[in-house]
């Protein structure tokens, strides 16, 4: 098997297809779009997530409670998710945050996590928290179990010292690989994993594949090159292991100043599990419940990824396209490769030339 390979961004493209969520709009061609689109398997991934990062600092409920389409409301109104057996995430939640990312300020670098095991739109304690904390960067997740028992240690996002990390989708039968992954792992990263998802354990071999995750730094390009090999490693198990069920890797890392990110399936005809982006000046509530991303200028003062958009409005998100990397710099440039596998299939989706913004 070929290593994985990152494409330059400065050959990126974006799928970019308008879309309504507006419940009332029940023919939205959005809706059209998604039926077409995704084949078998394309979203049969059971959690959501999103992640913010900007240069100013955002109050969580904005994120978090106030949307109409907040993640907290896609715990139990998922619109992109075509397993419909399984409609609700309430099987835990998880938010993680860092107070300030700048690394040069000591004893500040590490997020703060608060995780639960209560459904996320029932959890009193997420709401007052919601409208009191303030970040530059946070992390959040709501959960539909596909591997793992009901803990609070299964609930993302992790953290090892500065990185936190969270998934949505699931290793394809990782009880034949689970074994071979802990046996590769260096003492000090098995003994680190508390839970029993193959999510935390793919953020344990994310971690192997850093020289010193505990003490070191790390800029964009090693958080990238760490995350491409958990994905060619995963897939190699997988191919020993005789494994041919798909597994969907969408996968989100920071170290409080980068994000990495993917949209992946080891497929070269299905869809990854959904994943959109939008970046502005400002994210702006216009009417109650209703946010809007500003653009005044070409600046990218604000990055959001997540699941499913937050928002109604049609050019706010830009959909990642399957089988890529998205990297948010520290100076909020936005950068999208393509992974280049056996799995990379150009033709795979309608695309057209993407340019990146540089950072102001």
């Amino acid at each position: 098997m070929s290593s994985l390979k990152a494409q330059s961004p400065t050959d990126i493209v974006v799928e970019v297809q308008p879309f309504s969520m507006n419940p009332l709009d029940k023919d939205s061609k959005f809706k059209m779009i998604m039926k077409q689109s995704f084949v078998k398997n394309a979203d049969f991934s059971a959690s959501r997530f999103l992640l913010y990062k900007g240069k100013s600092s955002i109050q969580l409920a904005q994120l978090l409670t106030r949307p109409a389409h907040s993640i907290i409301n896609q715990s139990f109104d998922c619109r992109l998710r075509l397993d419909t057996r399984r409609t609700i995430n309430g099987d835990g939640f998880g938010v993680g945050w860092y107070e300030n990312s700048d690394p040069k300020i000591p004893n500040d670098d590490t997020p703060c996590i608060f995780t639960s095991v209560t459904p996320a739109w029932n959890n009193q304690n997420l709401s007052r928290l919601a409208e009191k904390i303030k970040s530059p960067l946070v992390f959040a997740h709501v959960r539909a179990s596909t591997s793992g028992a009901l803990s609070e240690t299964n609930c993302h996002p992790w953290q090892y010292n500065r990185l936190m990390w969270m998934h949505n989708g699931n290793i394809a039968e990782f009880h034949k690989i689970k074994r071979i992954l802990q046996q590769s792992l260096r003492e000090e990263i098995f003994l680190f994993v508390q839970g029993n998802t193959d999510s935390e354990w793919a953020f344990a071999l994310f971690l192997n594949h850093l020289d010193d995750p505990q003490n070191g730094t790390f800029d964009h390009e090693t958080l990238k090159n760490a995350m491409l090999k958990t994905i060619e490693q995963l897939n190699t198990w997988a191919d020993e292991a005789g494994i041919t069920e798909t597994s969907l890797l969408n996968f989100a890392v920071t170290d409080g100043c980068s994000v990495v990110c993917t949209r992946y399936i080891n497929s070269r005809t299905e869809e990854a599990a959904s994943l959109y982006f939008s970046s502005g000046t400002s994210f702006m509530e216009y009417k109650p419940g209703h946010y809007r991303m500003i653009k005044a200028d070409k600046r990218e003062d604000i990055v959001l990824v997540a699941s499913e958009p937050l928002t109604f409005e049609k050019a706010d998100w830009l959909t990642i396209p399957t089988n890529t990397c998205l990297v948010i710099t520290p100076k909020l440039n936005v950068l999208l490769f393509p992974i280049k596998d056996r799995f990379h299939n150009a033709e795979r989706t309608k695309r057209r030339k993407f340019p990146t913004t540089p950072a102001s």
